[in-house]
């Protein structure tokens, strides 16, 4: 479970990260981070979109736990005030979310320090 400081709850939000943010693709997800311009000292915040296409109801919420339970020992280490969201794909069969989700934050935060060095 997220902490309530650490979850992405306002659309404007959602539409901020995923239309704004820097976007990494893998197999089974699409992750956006968008960095926040203004210097704040909050927490990061963590969101997830999981379409019916992912399958039906047990399948999407059995996801939506697997990558809460992967991304929440991760939010610490993203940058204050940035916004991440997930994006499950279909999935076909049982993927290793946990370790999939690792490498998408890891190449989230690698891209974005290199866009902020620019």
């Amino acid at each position: 479970m997220l902490p309530v400081d650490a979850r992405l709850t306002s659309s404007s939000d959602f539409a901020r990260a995923t239309k704004s943010g820097i976007r990494v693709t893998t197999q089974h997800f699409v992750g956006y981070l968008y960095l926040s311009p203004v210097t704040n000292n909050s927490s990061a915040k963590c969101g997830l979109i999981i379409s019916k296409s992912v399958g039906g109801s047990v399948k999407r919420h059995r996801i939506a736990r697997k990558i809460r339970h992967a991304v929440a020992p991760t939010i610490p280490t993203l940058p204050t005030g940035s916004l991440l969201v997930i994006r499950a794909l279909g999935q076909e069969g049982d993927s290793n979310v946990a370790s999939e989700i690792a490498e998408l934050i890891a190449k989230l935060i690698s891209r974005a320090e290199k866009v902020s060095a620019q």
